[in-house]
């Protein structure tokens, strides 16, 4: 070994040569003491949520974990703030997934009022959050015997003596529906998602009686002037049917989901009927595929008029879509026909105590 001596400004300096570094080729190197003689501990390794959050520049962003007996689901980033977007829905052979709850105790008690869906806000302690998965069995899922009514409105009068020569059928009164949202908010309803629903009409998701899915129509300016604000101050999970050509605003706030209701079929065709069934598989397809484009999602359609054929269902599966509603009166129960979802209607002069009668 060469030792080289210098003399600067008085004092010795003296310079070693350099070891080759083994952290490419070689074994690490052991923890150093620290200056009272104990070891230097390890780093502890990044965990999978940590790893997304680490690559993720959003100051709102959330790593949300899963935990659960036979879950394997990895972590995903949702936005603080933000409504829950496509939470997994597992799978387990013997087993019907019954959602995630915040905490293990709920999760075993199946605590539907605690149950977090795409219809919560993300809330999130230093960016990360667990979310611990139920489950139950085919046979208690089947005894459930769960009825889920879709309502449907359209538009809002603020007149409760009504609108003269207005469709009884196609609008309510704004104190009406105010009511009829206090009741669903203040009486434990679960308010399951699209992709809820779809499981749960396979038979892999349960779902309590005691559900409703909240939706409108057209987005008609009464509806986002007078009824959007009732379901933002009651944080009610709601979807508008929108017609894309003719609105292609931002939800009015963030408890309003906009699915498509065309982008430009919501016109009578050459037999008097919608476009739905008058057109071809793929004219079908082709309007409902601009029509995602403008909303960025799928999954759901609603036929306007209700009209719908056989055709009309091949269009919404080239498309891509999953489900599609009608406004045929019924409820969803396992097995529902997903092309074909029946709803229960809203007219004027229902009260509060009509919606209770129809849904629990």
């Amino acid at each position: 070994m060469v030792t080289v001596v210098a003399v600067i400004a008085g004092a010795a300096v003296i310079w070693l040569p350099r070891r080759a570094s083994t952290a490419a080729t070689g074994p690490a190197a052991p923890a150093l003491p620290s200056p009272d003689g104990t070891p230097t501990p390890t780093p502890t390794p990044r965990t999978a949520a940590e790893a997304l959050l680490d690559a993720s520049d959003d100051p709102a962003a959330c790593a949300v974990s899963f935990v659960g007996d036979g879950i394997a689901d990895q972590p995903m980033l949702e936005t603080q703030g933000a409504l829950y977007a496509h939470l997994p829905i597992p799978a387990r052979e013997g087993a019907v997934f019954a959602g995630w709850y915040a905490t293990p105790e709920d999760a075993a008690a199946l605590a539907v009022g605690q149950r977090v869906n795409g219809s919560k806000l993300v809330v999130c302690n230093a960016q990360q959050v667990t979310l611990y998965g139920g489950w139950t069995s085919p046979e208690l899922n089947a005894a459930e015997d769960a009825h889920i009514p879709i309502l449907m409105f359209h538009q809002f009068t603020t007149k409760p003596e009504g609108e003269s020569g207005w469709l009884r059928a196609n609008y309510a009164y704004i104190g009406d529906f105010e009511a009829q949202m206090a009741h669903i908010a203040a009486g434990g309803f679960y308010l399951p998602t699209w992709d809820e629903l779809s499981a749960f009409i396979d038979g892999k998701l349960f779902l309590p009686d005691h559900s409703v899915i909240i939706t409108d129509d057209d987005a008609d300016q009464t509806w986002l002037d007078l009824a959007a604000p009732i379901v933002q101050k009651d944080s009610l999970l709601t979807t508008s049917f929108v017609i894309t050509a003719f609105r292609q605003a931002q939800p009015p706030n963030p408890f309003v989901l906009q699915r498509s209701h065309t982008n430009d079929m919501h016109k009578a065709g050459a037999n008097g009927k919608g476009e739905m069934v008058n057109l071809s598989a793929e004219q079908i397809a082709a309007d409902l595929q601009a029509s995602a484009a403008v909303l960025g999602a799928k999954e759901v359609i609603a036929y306007p008029y209700g009209h719908y054929n056989d055709t009309a269902k091949q269009g919404v599966v080239q498309a891509g879509f999953d489900m599609a509603r009608t406004i045929e009166p019924g409820y969803v129960t396992i097995g529902t026909d997903k092309l074909a979802l029946p709803v229960q209607r809203i007219n004027y002069g229902m009260g509060e105590k009509d919606l209770a009668r129809m849904i629990g």
